[in-house]
Formats: structure tokens, C-alpha cells, sequence
């Protein structure tokens, strides 16, 4: 199987993290590119960090560059954009659209992201919308493979502690057993674990991941 070349925007976060170590750690990828907006302290002969203005398009495209897999793992919370729906939608819909578009244009054939499962265009609510129109625009782009990965409740020690994810935390790991597959919490690690897997498969359209299908083989 010929190396792959990965870019993964959304690289800080809980299940970035754990994607980029285990893409440095795989050899079925000779090249990891990660887009950031501040400086990182990581460091490997297969990593590159490129400092990007995603509201500069222009610096955006060329930062991106070229290679095989896109994965996006970029989101935002309503505390930090305190409530300013616009900001959010800059972060979690601009910038993977922008990803997916600059990157069809470059010659990538793989796109992968992380949604939620409750993700639905026609939903009133706004940030089950916004997860949905996500999905549909990307899906326009036409990827040889579009994987859409669809977790309900992310575990994982977390750089910034939120108090409502530390009250879910308790009640999720109480009665975990007892809700519905699809809204089970899964461990970042394990998203990022499936992310990698979906891609070396590469299986053609549009495929969507739940709670069972992100859990380790």
C-alpha cells in the first residue's frame, strides 16, 4: 500500500491530539501536516506544522497544500464564542467547508469528520443544524471517500475542564450501560483510532460512524 500523506485541522483539541500521535505512529502515513493557529510544542521527522489565518482563504488553500486524507477534527463550545452564533458558525462550518473545498481542488480523495450524533440540517436546534448542513455541503464536494464520524458524548482528560462535560461525565459513566448505542460516550482515543482505520479502508461515498462502528476491532 503506497504512504499516505494526512492533514488534520482541529489538531489541539481532545480527539486531534490523539489522532495526530497515532498518524506519527503509523506507517501507512510517511507525511502528517497539521494547521494551527498558534505555535505547538511537537516535534517529529514526519510532522509539519503550518501557522494559518483560516479567515485568510488565500493563506488557507496554499497551507493546506496537497496529499490523500483531510481529517477534520475542529469544533468550538457556545461558552467560548459566548453565545454569538455567527462565531460559531465561523469555526464549526466555515472552516471544514473551506477544507473540503480547497482540498477537492488540490487533488485530496479522502475527507473525514467528526459531527455529532444528533447531527440534522432540519433540526430547530442550532448546533444539531449546523452539524448537518456541515455533513450536506461536504457531501456536494463528492470525495472518493467521505467519512462522517458521529460520537455523542467525547471522553478524555481535556486541557480545558468544563463543568457541564464534568456533570455529564458522572452521569454518562453511571448509565453508559442502559441508553441507546448511538448515545453512548466513547473515548476520543477511540474516535481517533476508527478515524485512521476508515481512511487505510478507504471504502467508497458516504459513509457515517457511530458509537459501534468507532469501537476498537
Amino acid at each position: 500500500m503506497k504512504q499516505q500523506t494526512a492533514v488534520v485541522i482541529g489538531a489541539t483539541g481532545l480527539t486531534g491530539s490523539h489522532l495526530v500521535q497515532q498518524l506519527l505512529a503509523d506507517d501507512a502515513f510517511n507525511a502528517v501536516r497539521i494547521l494551527v493557529r498558534k505555535p505547538v510544542a511537537l516535534q517529529d521527522p514526519k510532522l509539519r506544522v503550518e501557522l494559518v489565518d483560516f479567515n485568510n482563504y488565500e493563506d488557507y488553500k496554499i497551507k493546506l497544500g496537497s496529499g490523500d486524507c483531510i481529517f477534520c477534527c475542529i469544533g468550538t463550545t457556545n461558552s467560548q464564542v459566548k453565545g454569538d452564533e455567527i462565531a460559531y458558525r465561523k469555526i464549526d462550518f466555515d472552516i471544514p467547508v473551506n477544507a473540503a473545498r480547497f482540498g477537492k481542488e488540490a487533488g485530496f480523495q479522502q475527507f473525514a469528520i467528526i459531527t455529532a450524533a444528533t447531527a440534522n440540517s432540519k433540526s430547530r436546534i442550532f448546533y444539531n443544524r449546523l452539524k448537518g448542513e456541515v455533513e450536506e455541503v461536504i457531501a456536494t464536494f463528492q470525495y472518493q471517500s467521505f467519512h462522517i464520524f458521529r460520537p455523542s458524548f467525547i471522553m478524555g482528560k481535556r486541557t480545558e475542564q468544563r463543568l457541564g462535560e464534568k456533570i455529564f461525565r458522572v452521569i454518562f459513566q453511571t448509565v453508559a450501560k442502559l441508553l441507546p448505542a448511538a448515545w453512548r460516550p466513547i473515548d476520543a482515543a477511540a474516535i481517533a483510532t476508527a478515524m485512521i482505520n476508515a481512511t487505510k479502508k478507504g471504502r467508497p461515498g458516504m459513509n457515517l460512524y457511530y458509537y459501534k462502528e468507532m469501537l476498537p476491532k
